[in-house]
């Protein structure tokens, strides 16, 4: 650190050693997708195994079908509300919520701005949230802006909050916001419970499709659309950064939902649009997403192959159940050694630390893709459990 700086910043200096001594730095490693499920870091080429890419796509190159000018499309100009429109914004939210089966979508430029702007909107000072303890930040933070009431319930569990929407003031606004699939921990939202709560306690109920969206569902709808509660969750919002290979997000709902948000959700009114050229690309993921529905059904079988493999040598993969699947750890330094252990192999694998995850739940969290292949996964399983062994992992 510059001598001139080094009073300036110096608190800054003793918070980056303490996360160095406890194992919690972080730091960018640039890295370069390829296909069939491989990535290149350093010079090495690893099996990916840390991707939100699920089905693919954003390592595939696609005919996006744009207009032949590109330039004009690089980016809005303005946010949506000024002169950032661009028809193809409209063409693809109209097509969107059909898919979805609700009146209207609204696009955002990422699931994080939408969750930001979406929370606020709905609730406030004197307002309550219910969030599962698991939930994304991004939630985590929407609710904070929000001023509303913060009443964290643990992790699917349904007799608490229950209790807690009794004791919320009768006068409140009451939402319940749960993601439909745990990023961290691959567990699945008990969603039907959820709305039974939600219309017994007169609450609006808000899921989190960003790890469901593309997979779920006859075409990717969703794990509401999956469950045939289309019709029952008011607030439905998701991501085309994961599955959809893109980037950006959606909110769907009634038109009234819809036309509300525009008018009250800051993250949409002041934001500048997304690039139209960039929901050309994500429209063209999304269609080929639903055309293409054996990459559902490989990703899912995938997953399944890969976990039980993993919970026969005696690894712990908590209680996954879908395409992510965490390798329960615990320590923070056993959890960087394992992953640079593996990295070194040719697999990438990253440690998951707190924040991110709760004190002592240190892990390493794979998540599988439609791409990978079958003899790739057990090369991956091998070389895991010969790892595991040798650190005493398992």
């Amino acid at each position: 650190m510059c001598a001139v700086n080094a009073g300036k910043w110096g608190w800054m200096q003793e918070e980056l050693d303490r996360l160095q001594r406890e194992h919690l730095s972080r730091q960018l490693v640039a890295t370069k997708l390829n296909p069939e499920g491989f990535l290149e870091r350093q010079g090495q080429r690893m099996l990916n195994l840390a991707s939100n890419d699920y089905l693919g796509l954003a390592s595939e190159s696609a005919d996006r079908s744009e207009p032949s000018n590109m330039n004009s499309l690089s980016g809005a100009g303005a946010s949506r509300l000024v002169t950032g429109n661009d028809p193809i914004y409209e063409q693809f939210e109209q097509e969107f919520a059909a898919f979805k089966g609700t009146e209207r979508c609204l696009l955002f430029s990422s699931g994080y701005m939408a969750n930001m702007g979406i929370i606020p909107a709905l609730v406030g000072r004197h307002d309550c949230v219910f969030s599962d303890r698991l939930n994304h930040a991004s939630i985590v933070d929407g609710i904070l802006l929000s001023r509303a009431e913060h009443v964290r319930y643990r992790h699917r569990d349904l007799n608490q909050l229950e209790s807690q929407l009794k004791k919320a003031p009768k006068e409140s606004r009451k939402l319940i916001v749960t993601d439909t699939i745990f990023s961290m921990d691959g567990t699945l939202a008990p969603l039907h419970d959820l709305v039974t709560l939600k219309d017994r306690y007169g609450a609006m109920l808000m899921v989190d499709e960003a790890h469901s969206g593309g997979i779920y569902g006859s075409e990717g709808q969703g794990l509401v659309h999956a469950m045939g509660l289309q019709d029952h969750v008011e607030v439905q919002m998701g991501t085309f950064s994961k599955a959809y290979g893109g980037c950006g997000a959606y909110v769907a709902g009634d038109a009234i939902l819809i036309q509300f948000l525009l008018n009250r959700a800051r993250t949409f009114i002041y934001n500048t649009a997304l690039p139209p050229m960039v929901i050309y690309a994500v429209r063209a993921n999304w269609l080929r997403a639903r055309q293409e529905s054996w990459r559902r059904k490989a990703l899912l079988a995938r997953t399944q192959q890969f976990r039980t493999a993993l919970q026969a040598a005696g690894f712990d993969t908590g209680a996954s159940e879908s395409q992510i699947i965490p390798l329960m750890i615990g320590d923070n330094a056993q959890a960087i050694a394992y992953s640079e252990a593996l990295q070194s192999k040719g697999i990438a694998a990253v440690a998951i630390r707190p924040p991110t995850v709760p004190q002592g739940t240190s892990r390493i969290r794979f998540t599988l893709m439609a791409t990978h292949k079958e003899q790739d996964l057990d090369w991956a399983a091998h070389c895991m459990i010969e790892l595991g062994q040798q650190m005493e992992l398992i």
